[in-house]
């Protein structure tokens, strides 16, 4: 398994706008494409967004993502989307606990 951590600096006063935008238009996305989402958290201040993502291996990680960036809905709404963002940040991450 491959997984992504994603940290997301959201531009100042639009958390609350972000976390509607995510889960009323990415999440349906995500779910169509077939990406998992582990969970997803708001900072403290409200600044920061940090969501971890799962894969199965890194083919299935570059073909979701294929997927996920050529959809409609992702061209509809990716101008709309990015004016959230002032920084993304993304590390690939794998678990090192015993199953």
């Amino acid at each position: 398994m491959v997984s992504q951590l994603r940290t997301y600096t959201i531009n100042r006063g639009m958390m609350d706008q972000w976390v509607s935008l995510f889960n009323q238009t990415l999440m349906p996305i995500y779910t169509k494409v077939g990406i998992v989402v582990e969970g997803a958290w708001v900072n403290e201040d409200k600044n920061q967004f940090i969501w971890i993502r799962s894969f199965e291996d890194a083919a299935d990680l570059e073909a979701k993502e294929a997927a996920f960036y050529g959809s409609d809905e992702w061209k509809a709404n990716v101008d709309h989307i990015r004016s959230h963002l002032a920084r993304v940040e993304v590390q690939v991450i794998n678990n090192v606990l015993d199953a």
